[in-house]
Formats: C-alpha cells, sequence, structure tokens
C-alpha cells in the first residue's frame, strides 16, 4: 500500500465521526491559539515599555534620591535640592554634562471653565526638561529661563489634557486653575506613543520649577534630577562625572549605602527586556498546558477509536496489511488531527492579534507560531503512539472475533 493510499484511509478515519474530530481539533486549535496570542501579548507589552523607554533619549540619565540595597532614606534636608542640581551643571567637574533638569512632580486637578480634570502628572522644572525628556511642542511655545526665574504661572500641557479640558478650542493663550492658581497655557505639546496599558504619556502638563513649587509641592527635596549627556558615547563618562559630585553633596543613607540612584535609559530597556523575557515565558509555558491538554484528548479519541475499529483492522490485517501499515494509519491520524487543529489556531491567533487585549497591541513573532504549530504536530506523534501501536498489536483473529 502506497503513502497517499494511507493518508487517503486515514482522512476516510477522520471524515468517519466528524463531530468527535472537530471537538479533537478545537482542543488542539485553543491550545496553539493561546500560546501565540499570550506570547504576542507579552512581547506588546514589552515593545510598549520599551518605545516608552527609548523615547526618552539614550543619552539620558535619571538621578533619585536612595539606593542602596540595604534600603533607608536619607533624611529631607539632604536629599535631591537645587543646589545640588546647580552642583552637576558645572563645565569644570561635568564638562561633557548637555543639561541638567531639576524635576519636581505631583497629581493636580486643572480645571477651565467649569469642566476640570484631575492630570496624573503635573511636572515642574526648567526648560532644558522639554529637550532632555523628549517632549516636542506641537503649537505654542515651551516657557523660558526668564519664567522660571520670575516664577510666572504658566504651564504646557499634553494632547490628553488638551482633548479633556479645550475639546474644539486652541488652548494658547488659555488661562486655567490649578489649586486656586491661575496658570496661562503657553504650548501644546506633541502626541507621544501610550500603547500597552500603562500610564498616559500624554497626561501631563510642565510648568516653571519655581511656580509649582509655589503653588503645589512647596519647598521640599526634589523627586529627580535628569541630567542629558553631550552625547549617547559619553553616559558612561558622564555617569562617573556626576557621581563624583553627587557623592559630595549627597550623604549616605541611614544604612551606610549611596543616597542616590543613577539610572540611564539603557539600563532601564535592559531592566525591562530581561523582565519581559521571562513574563513572556511564563505566558508561553501557561498557554502550553491547554496543548497538553488536547495531546491527552487526541489519546482518548484515538482510543475510542482503534476500539470502534477494531474489526476493520482485523479484516486488513487479515488479508495481509503488515503491522507498519496500520501503524502508519493510526499515526497519520493522529498527526492529522493535531496539525489541521494547529493550522486553524495559527490563523484564529493571527485575526486575534490585530485587536487590542488587556490594553495592549499584540506583536506576533513568527518563531512563536513555527513553534506552537511545529509543538501540535509532534503532539499528535506523540499522544497518538499508544493508540497507533495498540491498533498494529492487534492479532487479526482476535480483532475478527471483536463484537
Amino acid at each position: 500500500m502506497s503513502f497517499a493510499e494511507i493518508i487517503r484511509f486515514a482522512l476516510r478515519g477522520l471524515a468517519a465521526n466528524k463531530l468527535r474530530s472537530g471537538l479533537t481539533m478545537l482542543g488542539i486549535l485553543i491550545g496553539v491559539a493561546s500560546v501565540i496570542l499570550l506570547v504576542a501579548v507579552g512581547n506588546g507589552s514589552a515593545k510598549a515599555v520599551s518605545d516608552r523607554i527609548s523615547a526618552l533619549g539614550t543619552n539620558t540619565l535619571t538621578v533619585s534620591t536612595g539606593g542602596g540595597r540595604g534600603g533607608g532614606t536619607t533624611t529631607s534636608s539632604s536629599g535631591l535640592t537645587l543646589k545640588v542640581a546647580d552642583a552637576l551643571d558645572d563645565p569644570v567637574l561635568a564638562p561633557d554634562v548637555k543639561s541638567v533638569s531639576p524635576v519636581v512632580s505631583t497629581s493636580a486637578t486643572m480645571a477651565y471653565g467649569s469642566t476640570s480634570y484631575d492630570i496624573n502628572s503635573f511636572v515642574g522644572s526648567t526648560p532644558s526638561y522639554f529637550t532632555a525628556a523628549n517632549y516636542p511642542l506641537a503649537s505654542g511655545a515651551a516657557f523660558s529661563a526668564d519664567d522660571d526665574a520670575q516664577g510666572r504661572r504658566v504651564v504646557v500641557i499634553g494632547q490628553t489634557v488638551a482633548e479633556e479640558l479645550f475639546p474644539g478650542v486652541d488652548p494658547v493663550g488659555e488661562q486655567v486653575t490649578v489649586s486656586g492658581a491661575l496658570f496661562t497655557v503657553v504650548g501644546v505639546l506633541d502626541e507621544k506613543s501610550s500603547s500597552g496599558g500603562f500610564q498616559d504619556a500624554n497626561d501631563v502638563a510642565i510648568a516653571p520649577i519655581t511656580a509649582v513649587r509655589q503653588v503645589l509641592t512647596g519647598y521640599g527635596a526634589l523627586n529627580s534630577i535628569l541630567v542629558e549627556a553631550a552625547n549617547s558615547t559619553m553616559v558612561s563618562t558622564v555617569t562617573s562625572e556626576i557621581t563624583v559630585i553627587l557623592g559630595q553633596r549627597v550623604p549616605p543613607t541611614s544604612t551606610g549605602s549611596a543616597g542616590y540612584t543613577i539610572r540611564s535609559a539603557s539600563q532601564l530597556l535592559q531592566t525591562q527586556t530581561e523582565t519581559a523575557d521571562t513574563f513572556t515565558t511564563l505566558l508561553g509555558a501557561v498557554a502550553a498546558i491547554s496543548l497538553l491538554v488536547g495531546g491527552i484528548g487526541i489519546t482518548n479519541i484515538m482510543l475510542v477509536t482503534v476500539t470502534e475499529r477494531t474489526r476493520e483492522i482485523g479484516i486488513r490485517k487479515a488479508l495481509g496489511a503488515p503491522r507498519r501499515v496500520i501503524l502508519t494509519q493510526f499515526l497519520i491520524e493522529a498527526t492529522l488531527l493535531s496539525f489541521i487543529g494547529g493550522g486553524l489556531g495559527v490563523a484564529a491567533a493571527l485575526i486575534g492579534a490585530n485587536f487590542t487585549i488587556v490594553g495592549v497591541t499584540p506583536v506576533v513573532v513568527p518563531s512563536s507560531v513555527v513553534l506552537a504549530l511545529s509543538v501540535s504536530v509532534v503532539i499528535g506523534l506523540f499522544f497518538g503512539g499508544l493508540p497507533a501501536a495498540r491498533a498494529a498489536r492487534l492479532r487479526p483473529i482476535d480483532a475478527l472475533r471483536y463484537e
């Protein structure tokens, strides 16, 4: 018997009970689609965070309070201050620093007329912050160094804030109220990508740090200091330069560890990538369990099939069909079940990847498609092996007597 004839018999066997075969393929379909989609969601989340971190620029460093592995905190008077930020902008001790932006941030409610909106991030900083944090403007202008020096209450808002407070109105030049104080909108930020279900990058307002401290945050320590290197190749050099200055200006924590932490966008990206890889692997492993369940389903279905077709097997073996033909036929039937189910699962996953899942745009990786489909075929061979071997071992006389 030729291989083509064996496949034809296998297809005829599957078609003999369409409902049973369909339910088995459905189990494999769900397993394969789950693996591909969950891995795609993990990759989509990783891409969203990577885009957000990369948007900061590869030449920026963020200095924040605290840092040692042993924990502990510095006192409020010895944390990051404007004097520390000014010290970092030293052409002698830190010649490779392009700009230094002290940062304070808080949430705030902004009102325009009868409409109010809760802004997630109201940032106070200096004009250099717009370039260092990669916040280009869509309209209007950024505030100036003179605005900061004079404590003028001017603000630049993100696209989300503009849409919520000024639908159909140009915000530039309008006055808004923030915690009872009047601010004048002087600019609107360009839209930034916020995919992935994370904090909306456009839900932000940026104002001179002097005005923000007067109205919102008070005169305590800074939240962070954003340091911009002259170029991306100088990040390591700048890190060394500002470490020396910070070591002199920022006392250690109560446990003796450094009272500050320096992180670069590239370090954040590396950490995020490692975390995302672990997360994606975990999602894939969880989804793979459904493939295992589908494989057990194939074993059960094929055992039932062998039992129902015992007399057919006996007749074929009595007519001279060798053991390998019977074994091959049932193996092919099991493999076809998993392959067709896997193919449908791939199609379902590719369709599902066109939609947003839990706020994440899935990113399908070709390797996950190939791997999931290959595993489904291997599962068909593995779990179909027992029923196929049982069919091949049947003695013709016993099979013909089976009722």
